[in-house]
């Protein structure tokens, strides 16, 4: 039951979207931009999802680590594993060495900025991460962070039911973050 009122019908993060749109557009659009905008740096969007779903199934957010799983699922051609894997132990996930490097960092953040290194980056670096894959790692840790504890410090409605989230993953991979109607 949320602890405040919110419309019964929407879950996770978008009744917390509903009930205040005028914070919802920017937290929407540092999501698109966060997780959909990779460019050319080879950080690709179903990367930067898995490190949304690593970062929030650390921070025990049912909702986000499920529809950001979901959505990275999607970006690697369905493979749940892939996620799985990661959220469970990155440094055996079949996954790239760079990528773990880049969990790694994510990990900290999740526990306290601070605990990130000159040596963890270093080593991020040396697998071939640019300053603009950290830069965005530790920002999409951080912004997870935050929206996570939005979703459960509301006590939004985080229904159960694995293919809602399947098609939540699906739209939110395929459309973004920006539409402001739930479906």
């Amino acid at each position: 039951m949320p602890h405040i009122q919110l419309q019964d019908d929407l879950p996770g993060i978008t009744a917390g979207f509903a009930f205040r749109p005028e914070t919802a557009k920017p937290m929407r659009e540092l999501a698109e931009i966060l997780l959909r905008t990779s460019g050319s740096n080879g950080f690709s969007s179903g990367e930067r999802e898995l490190v949304a779903c690593f970062v929030s199934s650390r921070n025990a957010c049912y909702f986000c680590q499920t529809s950001h799983g979901a959505a990275a699922a999607h970006l690697h051609s369905g493979n749940t594993d892939i996620v799985e894997a990661a959220c469970r132990d990155y440094r055996s996930a079949p996954i790239s060495n760079k990528l773990k490097a880049l969990l790694a960092i994510a990990e900290q953040v999740q526990v306290d900025g601070k605990r990130v290194t000159k040596e963890i980056v270093e080593l991020a670096k040396a697998e071939g991460a640019t300053d603009l894959e950290i830069h965005d790692t530790v920002l999409i840790a951080a912004a997870f962070c935050m929206y996570n504890r939005y979703v459960d410090g509301l006590a939004t409605w985080q229904p159960q039911d694995e293919n809602m989230y399947a098609q939540m993953g699906r739209r939110m991979a395929e459309e973004g973050y920006l539409r402001t109607t739930p479906r």
